[in-house]
């Protein structure tokens, strides 16, 4: 049987769009509106979750596809160039399901992709990570985990060559899901892990390495906080040691989803929030200092719901944030755009 995943394709389609044309130079988007659409996939249903530019200024994808491969699910890559036309797809799995919720492109030119599997796993479920050249051909994979659901959701090379992966573990820690750290050495052989939690539920989203080569990571916490559910930021030093963490959020469910590192060494956390706002669940955006005290927050969206799943920084030293509105458009959801000026 084949899953129905079709609700989330737009979101394929919409990365690649949004990519054109924030790519391009502040001059040459004063003068023209130049974007463009594309779909991938078969007759079943194929998801995107992770795009990225490429050196050669394509773009590489990461996510599911129900449409090939041998399994339930696979592992779904698709190289475009740049103007969105496909250059090679491949597929990575077994019988069962395997998904990729993250890629980026590696210094040797090829790229490293992150997310779970079903097939390969020693437990219920496991991390998954695949090094493929620059044509999509596997150079080694790897899985970690226990015997119960771990799941791997971000992954970064690091500055030492190596990898960093940030997901959610049931099989260690203390609570019942605790955020999941994982550093690698380039083959991807395991140097360190760690857990991070308490007794309830805390999910790593979303992870990058910070100047001073520690890490910077966000997610959620019901373990810890004010809410049901809060934002859970943790800066660790470079051996995954906790430097601090904290928690941002009211009285109800709080969550994010992207954390990117700013200019002034600070943080700037896109997530969504059913504690402030209009709405059901409304964009919730956190600027912090370096010691991820708050500098500020936007709270943004209409009557419905309003999700953010990425924050970028811009050449204009704003942010550009995207996710979904069910509040405004043409469609049940719709994608949502917002820039923030400096």
């Amino acid at each position: 049987m084949k899953y129905y995943l079709g609700k989330f394709l737009t979101g394929m389609v919409i990365l690649l769009w949004i990519i054109s044309l924030f790519a391009q130079s502040p001059d040459t988007l004063k003068t023209k509106t130049s974007y463009w659409t594309k779909t991938y996939g078969g007759k079943f249903s194929d998801v995107g979750y992770s795009v990225q530019q490429t050196s050669d200024n394509g773009y590489v994808i990461a996510g599911v596809s129900n449409s090939f491969g041998p399994g339930l699910c696979d592992v779904y890559i698709i190289k475009t160039d740049r103007e969105g036309d496909t250059i090679w797809t491949k597929t990575y799995g077994g019988k069962k399901s395997d998904f990729a919720f993250s890629v980026q492109q590696t210094s040797d030119g090829g790229y490293v992709v992150a997310g779970f599997t079903w097939s390969f796993a020693e437990g219920f479920r496991d991390v998954y990570i695949i090094k493929i050249d620059s044509s999509g051909r596997i150079i080694w994979t790897k899985t970690y985990g226990g015997k119960f659901s771990d799941v791997g959701y971000s992954i970064q090379q690091t500055f030492d060559g190596g990898y960093i992966v940030v997901g959610s573990t049931f099989s260690f820690g203390k609570g019942d899901y605790d955020l999941y750290l994982i550093k690698t050495n380039e083959k991807g052989d395991t140097l360190w892990t760690k857990t991070y939690g308490g007794t309830g539920d805390d999910f790593g989203r979303s992870i990058q390495q910070t100047f001073d080569s520690g890490y910077i990571v966000t997610g959620y916490t019901n373990s810890f906080g004010e809410g049901d559910q809060d934002v859970y930021l943790i800066k660790a030093d470079v051996d995954g040691d906790t430097v601090w963490t904290k928690t941002y959020g009211g009285a109800k469910t709080d969550e994010s989803f992207s954390v990117q590192q700013t200019l002034a060494g600070g943080y700037i956390i896109a997530g969504w929030t059913a504690s402030f706002g209009e709405g059901d669940f409304d964009t919730y955006i956190i600027e912090t200092d370096a010691n991820g005290d708050v500098l500020w927050t936007r709270v943004l969206g209409g009557q419905d719901q309003e999700r953010a799943t990425s924050v970028q920084l811009t050449v204009d030293r704003g942010y550009i944030i995207t996710g979904y509105t069910k509040s405004f458009g043409r469609g049940i959801a719709d994608v949502y755009l917002i820039k923030i000026k400096p």
